[in-house]
């Protein structure tokens, strides 16, 4: 019939000649001719407007008439109008019916039937019943095919409306969608229609095969399916109460009530509404529930049948085939991807609806405890379902290798649901692919519908078994079975069924693999979408590539960097925290050897394979890039398929011949080959594990090889600096990402810094919850992770997590209101205990990974496999060690434990008595822990938060029966849901960390991890960075507060010089201080309270608190202690006061006679300077009588004299004099101020020692010795009141006498004497370092006490009065210029004092080396070192740091007034406060001269007012106005001081900001003050200062960012004189040790701790040393090192060549570290 044929039409037979046709009867024709007519007319409109054109009577006026006819028996309102209208609206339907009535084809039949006879009638009436129904035969098939599928669509849109799931037809859902962090899902409560598909999507992604039957709430609740039960009151008999039951309700409105969703309509509903990639990780969730999947889907607006071949690709099957081999049962087992797996297919379909469930009896073949197919009597079920007729499933039947197993090899078992008779094309693919064809018919009858196709069936070759609802017995015939179902036991029927497909298996058959249905005619597969294709079609081309080598050799074929290149480069670096002999060598050789190892690594990268894999990733677009992946992952699996089966087997008989022969004693050499063969195996295993996670690998590798080698970026694939991005978007996206690399044990710190910093720029710096996972091998972690959050870590099969990976989920909107963090990081680990590594190896292993996990975690889940105690013991070991690790470094993480495998879950009493063994363990290994960990802690909880009753989960075993055909088990899924529920109440209370704060975390828990002692080694980046950060905040707050007091302190000074104020008390500083103090309060509360990190800030909350409150006490004791001595100068100077006021007095009086006397005579400026000249001195003399003139000190003298009164020699001290004493505290070799013999050095033999002869290891006493006596020497010489009382030789002699006692008692400490130039060189180097302060108190004593000084000084004041009178100027001119003059000094000590304040508030807040923390002071100061380049300096801020400190910073001050931008603030500074002084003394000025005026007063009323409202302000000094009594206009007094007011401030508006040296206040010295009041200890090894900004900073220990070389302090090897060119970082983590102070016992450098309380206060984290800094000094200055301390840089403190390689630049910028 393929070619073309001629056809047969019955009609024809009346053309056919010689035969009689009854039809050509004349009565037939003559009624068929008056049929024809009426058709005739008919055919000319369409059949669906005939009714209406021709037939109009019948229609919609009759419609009409019969419904107001109706309304005549239901009338209302006034009934009988009512009804007269109703009866005249009738008689108008008629009129129009009659109106329309009588059409022609009408016409034309009621004629026919009028004037046709018998047989004609009869005739024509049949002839025009066939004619018309010919007519509308078409319309009519086409209409009801329309209406069909009009039905269809709407029942369709009805079922996706009641799941509110339309817009997802178009919008489908997405993975995204489901590995949101959600609210867990309650178990046994009815939900919502509108939520039952995602509920449905939720548990089945937990693994709960209940999804299916999900109960859902009544839409009206008091409408039920039974009917409800009414009160009878009525007497009625019991007759009647039976009646009443037998009897039909129908009271009951049934239309109102709603059918439940067919669980199946819902579960396809969801598929229809799913893209591709949910559909397939939704049909592995079925398959893994041990559900049957859709093979056949119709679509359900297009009716067109879809294979969804893609959703299969993840499923992976595994079984054990049976074979009879001899006498003997050979089981193997056999493990593919399941579209690969080749096996005979069993079809079921049903024709007609037969009484008997076909799902139902599959179910019995397959799994008779588990509902595989769903069937009729399914919970849930309901007769109507709209989206499973002409679906057809799919399931597997995989044996377990038993003797009850169903079958002996994998089986498909396909289920066509519906009447197979409705659906043709599926019928005749499942007939075609099926091995076997069982088809249940209701009754096997010869004419009815379903016999045609049973006939097909029979003759077809494919075995048929058919299975006959009413009929009994069983037939075969050549292949074909007939069973009869009639009154036989559905276990009977089940049993034989087998049978009969066992014997038809056990033949030659057809085999059925899923891949074929691509090659399927007339049906649609998803993987031929265009997007599918072009992503397959990239995979492809690299596993083509792959293919070309055996999958053991991939790796190293095409993926090199991460094999033995990496392990040896993570080898090594280990190495580099065990570092022996010449320390700094060691680490030089390994630091070039790791160079080395990334230049092999960059020699062989980019093979053609990873170039093609990232030119995809970076050029494929959205799905093009997910389906890459995925294919790629699907095609590699595939790939290595047989290899790992056939190496699996290998292994497993290798393993059973080792334990036979350890059973049998056998050889220990034979023993040991067999090991050996089991080993190799094992890394054959290694390396033909194979999957995408080492493609990832890879590309970590390449981008750190290059990343560390500096290599410039090209374009195209090989762009490794893009590497990290195109990671970061498929992490973002959903995909695990490795932390560390299981097989080299090693983390790659670049690659996942890299990587988070691009996830950081994508998603902004998300704060995360970071959930880790704990707990043996193939415990089951992976697989519970996945459950509770949606993710996507491999759990197939063999391919058991190595290392450790990371995973984001996001939380989802309607959650995130109720926790502090936008992400849960979760990161799944591999299992301890690991069988392939053995004793010590396996231990640190999992020592470090769970120390790793534990560390990074928020949480970490404690995964327990069954109640073994013993079993676990190993684990809960490691386990607490790790938490106890954590108390000790200050993290806090939470811990639940999770019991998986259960036996019974429900009883509480087990559990209770359970959770107290747990505890018990846990508390016998917290004993255990601590003692190694040297930790105090008796229980566990002592270590972690932790309430057993809380925070321990039982989890049900996860399979129902024993696998491969067990399902889920429910309560594993319910077990779940708890332990989801129990980890997001305690993330509630969690801020999580951010993202960057989790990159510095893993750098930080890592590198200490690296170090064998983790607790001294760890760095917390995170914390110190929070520190920091708060002793920012700390800077700020105090300097506020001393900014206030510096304010205050220049209110008060000039109130007290006024003499307006005879005390200061402290509460009334405190009072004055309160408001700013309180601000700063709230300030830090706000701060505590409200900072992202305020769960690390608390636990400094409490120490900064009484910081700020101590150091608020000290500035005001400051202050207080500043003021009264002020005051007693001033009550010290009193009668000097006094006297001033006297000698003013007089001197006006006398200069204002003179010039009385000369008035008028002389106008010659030279003339009258010479006559005041005249009498000056005189009268100098005359006032000044009786007054002793204070002499300056005679420093260098006093110095001599003290020092022989002291017994040395005039020539000595001379002699000393002009040597290098100013240098001694920072000098590098005291060797020439020792005597051996005690007796050489009283009598005074002045030779040194040899230096060979003399300990270098007493060199740094000696230099301590001199720090500690000018300590104590300066603060007591400090403490003696020179300002007050003046300067007196005896502070010297003092000073003199400490420094001798010290040094005596040095000297009876020790077996050699310090010659006598020692002591007289550290007097001279002690009065060289008073000097300063001396001469300065002094100079203040003679301002203050010295009457000849003071009158002198008046000079020219006075004679500027003389001039004034003799050339007539009124009282207001002198007076005015008298006041002028001494506004003067006022206003210039004020403005100084204010500019100075302000000028240093500026800088505080705005200059770099002054606006953060002590280590941002000290990262400016080395910078500054390095650009001047001078060791002199070098060694002062060595060996004298904050003297060295003080004078960078006034360098620094001095430096920026010299700058434009200083200078020009400054001026700007200073003439803000002009302006402000002048309009205030203006103002005072108008209002003194206002109250004068208005009370009549006189000069010296205006005089007391004007100073009184002045001295508020300044200091300033009454005139005596007798002299000026006969001034009358205090107008033109006020006009005269507000002109010379002006020019003064003209004046000063260009005074030098130099000027601000004589001011009481200096901004250096205020900045001194401030930035030096911090910690100045020393590092014992190195020297380096502690950069903690806080003076006493405990319980925190002393540390510094970066140590240096301890050479540079004089450090050498004992015994020699070769200097240490170690940094103290590297030797804490070498096998090196040291000998502390003068100990005779080494301690290691890794216990440096133990060396006593100045090694034991400090924190060294053993780093790498990386600062260029020390390493460029070191080598820019070695020779001047090695003269200063006379010592060179040899043998094992040799300079490694590489230091010598950084430039002056390379170290400037290596500061920026810090």
């Amino acid at each position: 019939m393929s070619r073309s044929h001629s056809l047969f039409q019955l009609e024809s037979m009346n053309k056919v000649c010689g035969i009689k046709v009854d039809e050509e009867d004349t009565v037939c024709q003559k009624g068929k001719y008056a049929a024809m007519k009426i058709v005739g007319l008919l055919q000319g409109i369409e059949v669906s407007k005939i009714n209406d054109t021709y037939l109009p009577c019948q229609d919609q006026l009759w419609k009409e008439w019969s419904k107001i006819h109706k309304e005549l028996y239901r009338l209302k309102g006034n009934i009988e109008n009512d009804k007269v209208q109703k009866e005249q609206k009738l008689m108008e339907k008629r009129q129009e019916q009659v109106n329309v009535s009588c059409s022609e084809p009408m016409k034309m039949f009621i004629e026919s039937l009028s004037t046709l006879s018998g047989n004609e009638k009869d005739y024509f009436l049949k002839w025009t019943q066939i004619l018309i129904d010919a007519l509308s035969t078409d319309d009519l098939s086409s209409i009801l095919q329309t209406y069909d599928t009009k039905w269809a669509e709407k029942q369709h849109q009805t079922l996706f409306g009641r799941l509110h799931l339309q817009e997802k037809l178009e919008r489908k859902f997405s993975p995204t969608n489901l590995s949101k962090v959600c609210p867990p899902v309650k178990q046994n409560v009815d939900v919502d229609e509108k939520d039952v598909a995602y509920i449905f999507l939720q548990r089945l992604w937990m693994l709960d095969y209940r999804a299916r039957y999900i109960p859902t709430k009544e839409e009206n609740p008091e409408l039920n399916h039974s009917t409800p039960v009414k009160e009878n009151v009525t007497d009625d008999t019991e007759d009647d109460d039976l009646n009443d039951l037998y009897s039909p309700n129908d009271d009951f409105d049934r239309s109102n009530l709603q059918t439940p969703v067919h669980p199946m309509d819902v579960q396809m509903a969801v598929f229809h509404c799913s893209d591709s990639f949910l559909k397939q990780n939704m049909i592995t969730k079925l398959s893994q529930c041990q559900y049957a999947l859709p093979l056949l889907v119709p679509d359900p607006e297009t009716m067109d049948i879809e294979c969804p071949l893609w959703t299969f690709r993840q499923i992976r099957k595994t079984w054990k085939i049976t074979e009879r081999k001899g006498d003997s049962n050979v089981v193997t087992m056999k493990s593919m991807p399941i579209c690969k797996a080749e096996t005979p297919m069993v079809s079921f379909l049903r024709l007609g609806s037969p009484s008997v469930s076909k799902s139902q009896l599959m179910n019995t073949l397959i799994n008779d405890r588990h509902n595989t197919f769903f069937h009729r009597n399914c919970p849930g079920s309901t007769k109507s379902r709209h989206l499973m007729d002409g679906v057809a499933e799919i399931a597997w039947y995989c044996p377990a290798g038993k003797p009850n197993d169903a079958f002996t090899d994998c089986v498909a078992f396909c289920n066509l649901h519906g009447d197979a008779l409705s659906f043709e094309k599926q019928r005749e693919i499942l007939t075609d692919k099926s091995s076997v064809v069982v088809v249940l018919v209701e009754t096997l009858e010869k004419n009815d519908k379903s016999s045609a196709v049973i006939s097909a069936l029979y003759k077809c070759e494919k075995p048929l078994i058919c299975l006959i609802a009413d009929s009994d017995g069983v037939e075969k015939k050549k292949g074909k079975y007939k069973m009869g179902l009639n009154k036989r036991s559905q276990s009977d029927v089940s049993e034989e069924l087998r049978e009969t497909i066992g014997k038809i298996m056990s033949g030659s058959h057809s085999l059925f693999q899923l891949e074929s249905m691509n090659k399927v005619c007339g049906i649609k597969v998803d993987e031929e979408d265009t997007v599918c294709q072009k992503g397959k079609s990239a995979a492809m081309k690299i596993v083509n590539l792959l293919q070309e080598k055996e999958v053991s050799k991939i790796k190293d074929t095409y993926l090199p960097c991460q094999g033995q290149l990496w392990k040896e480069w993570s080898k090594i670096h280990k190495e580099l925290y065990r570092l022996k002999g010449n320390i700094e060598d060691d680490k030089v050789q390994k630091e070039q050897e790791l160079m080395k190892k990334r230049q092999e690594q960059v020699n062989v990268s980019c093979s053609e394979p990873m170039k093609m894999f990232i030119e995809s990733l970076s050029t494929l677009s959205g799905n093009e890039k997910d389906y890459f992946l995925k294919w790629t992952q699907i095609l590699i699996d595939a790939l290595s398929t047989d290899d790992l089966s056939s190496i699996l087997q290998t292994y497993t008989t290798k393993w059973a011949e080792v334990l036979a022969s350890k059973k049998t004693h056998d050889e220990i050499e034979l023993l040991k080959k067999k090991q050996n063969e089991l080993n190799e195996i094992s890394t054959k295993l290694q390396s033909a594990t194979f999957g995408l996670e080492h493609i990832f690998r890879e590309m970590g590798q390449i981008y750190e090889a290059h990343k560390s080698l500096h290599k410039p970026t090209k374009s195209g694939p090989t762009d490794w600096s893009k590497y990290p991005e195109l990671a970061a978007e498929l992490m973002i996206s959903g995909h695990p990402m490795e932390l560390m690399d299981g097989d080299a044990g090693h983390a790659p710190l670049t690659w996942i810094s890299g990587l988070l910093e691009e996830v950081i720029n994508k998603l902004g710096d998300k704060r995360v919850f970071v959930l880790s996972v704990l707990g043996l091998q193939s415990s089951g972690k992976s697989t519970m992770l996945n459950a509770i959050f949606g993710l996507q870590f491999a759990v197939s099969a063999g391919r058991c997590t190595k290392g450790a990976f990371m995973q984001l989920a996001e939380v989802s909107e309607e959650m995130k209101k109720d926790f502090k963090f936008d992400y849960v990081l979760v990161v799944d680990t591999e299992g301890l205990r690991a069988p392939e590594l053995e004793g010590n190896a396996n231990l640190h292993h999992d020592n470090v990974l769970a120390t790793f996990v534990v560390g990074l975690g928020n949480m970490t889940l404690i995964n327990i496999n069954g109640e073994n105690l013993a079993d676990m013991q190993d684990v809960l070991q490691i386990v607490v060690q790790a938490f106890m690790r954590m108390k000790k470094i200050k993290l806090s993480p939470s811990c639940v434990f999770v019991h998986q495998n259960v036996t019974d879950i429900g009883a509480a009493e087990k559990n209770m008595d359970g959770n107290r063994r747990l505890e018990e363990k846990l508390d016998e290994m917290a004993k255990l822990a601590a003692e190694e960990e040297v930790c105090d802690a008796q229980l566990f909880s002592d270590v972690i938060a932790f309430d057993v009753q809380k925070d321990v989960k039982y989890f049900a075993q996860l399979w129902e029966g024993s696998p491969p055909m067990a399902p889920p088990n429910p309560g594993y899924s319910e077990s779940v849901q708890e332990l989801k529920t129990i980890i997001l109440s305690k993330a509630k209370d969690c801020a999580g960390i951010t993202l960057s704060q989790f990159k510095s975390k893993i750098q930080d828990l890592w590198k200490a991890l690296m170090n064998e002692q983790f607790v001294f080694s760890f760095k917390n980046t995170r914390e110190i960075a929070v520190y920091r950060k708060l002793e920012v905040k700390y800077g700020n707050w105090t300097w506020i507060l001393r900014s206030n007091m510096l304010t205050i302190d220049n209110e008060l000074h000039p109130e007290i010089k006024n003499g307006k104020r005879e005390a200061v008390e402290l509460t009334y500083l405190h009072q004055k201080l309160n408001k700013t103090y309180e601000e700063i309060q709230k300030e830090m509360t706000k701060y505590f309270d409200d900072d992202r990190e305020k769960d690390m800030l608390v636990q400094w909350r409490g120490r900064f608190e009484d910081k700020i409150k101590e150091f608020r006490d000290e500035l005001v004791k400051g202050v207080k202690r500043k003021l009264d001595e002020v005051i007693q100068q001033k009550k010290a100077c009193k009668k000097l006061y006094d006297k001033k006021a006297e000698f003013e007095n007089n001197l006006l009086q006398k200069s204002k006679e003179l010039a009385h006397k000369l008035k008028d005579k002389t106008r010659d400026e030279q003339v009258l300077k010479e006559q005041f000249n005249s009498v000056w001195s005189d009268l100098v003399k005359q006032l000044t009588a009786g007054t002793k003139p204070i002499e300056d000190i005679n420093y260098d003298e006093d110095q001599s004299t003290v020092l022989q009164d002291l017994g040395f020699e005039w020539s000595l001290v001379n002699e000393c004099k002009i040597g290098k004493y100013k240098t001694m505290s920072h000098a590098g070799d005291y060797s020439h101020y020792v005597c051996l013999s005690k007796q050489s050095s009283t009598e005074g033999i002045t030779n040194g020692v040899r230096q060979s002869d003399f300990p270098s290891e007493e060199q740094p006493l000696i230099r301590s010795l001199i720090d500690d006596v000018e300590k104590q020497t300066i603060i007591q010489i400090k403490q003696r009141p020179v300002a007050s009382t003046g300067y007196s030789l005896t502070y010297l002699q003092e000073a003199a006498n400490t420094v001798k006692q010290k040094v005596t008692d040095f000297e009876s400490k020790k077996k050699y004497a310090l010659k006598k130039e020692f002591t007289v060189d550290l007097s001279l180097y002690i009065f060289d370092r008073a000097w300063t302060w001396i001469s300065e108190s002094h100079k203040e004593f003679k301002v203050n006490n010295d009457a000849q000084s003071y009158v002198n000084s008046k000079e020219m004041q006075f004679y500027r009065v003389f001039r004034n009178f003799c050339k007539g100027s009124s009282s207001a001119v002198v007076l005015g210029e008298l006041i002028c003059d001494k506004l003067k000094s006022a206003i210039v000590e004020a403005v100084c004092n204010k500019v100075a304040k302000d000028l240093t508030d500026t800088m505080k807040s705005n200059y770099p080396a002054f606006n953060g923390n002590r280590s941002d002071l000290e990262k400016h100061m080395l910078k500054s070192l390095a650009k001047k380049g001078d060791f002199n300096s070098f060694i002062i801020y060595i060996h004298q740091p904050r003297d060295h400190t003080e004078t960078y910073i006034r360098e620094e001050v001095q430096n920026y007034i010299s700058t434009k931008e200083g200078k020009e603030t400054g001026m700007k500074i200073l003439q803000k406060n002009l302006d402000d002084i002048q309009n205030l003394v203006s103002l005072d000025l108008y209002n003194a001269t206002e109250k004068v005026k208005t009370n009549g007063g006189d000069t010296g009323m205006w005089m007391e007012e004007f100073s009184s409202l002045l001295q508020a302000k300044l200091t300033f000094n009454n005139i005596c106005c007798k002299n000026f009594s006969d001034l009358n206009s205090f107008d033109f007094l006020k006009e005269e001081i507000e002109k010379g007011l002006g020019s003064i401030v003209k004046q000063l508006r260009s005074l030098s900001l130099d000027e601000m040296d004589k001011s009481r206040m200096k901004p250096d010295q205020i900045l001194i003050d401030q930035l030096c009041n911090c910690c100045w200890v020393k590092c014992p090894f190195c020297a380096a200062v502690c950069t903690n900004t806080l003076k006493d900073h405990s319980p925190d220990k002393h540390k510094v960012t970066f140590h240096r070389p301890s050479g540079i302090t004089g450090f050498h090897c004992k015994g020699t004189k070769n200097l240490v060119n170690d940094f103290c970082t590297t030797l804490v983590a070498s096998d090196g040790s040291f000998l502390p102070g003068h100990s005779e016992v080494s301690i290691p450098y890794k216990e440096y701790y133990k060396g006593g309380e100045k090694f034991a206060s400090w924190e060294i984290t053993p780093d790498e040393s990386k600062l260029a800094y020390w390493k460029w000094f070191v080598c820019n200055f070695q020779k001047q090192l090695e003269a200063h301390y006379n010592m060179k840089f040899k043998e094992r403190g040799t300079i490694p060549s590489a230091w010598k390689s950084h430039t002056d630049q390379e170290a400037i910028d290596s500061v920026d570290k810090l």
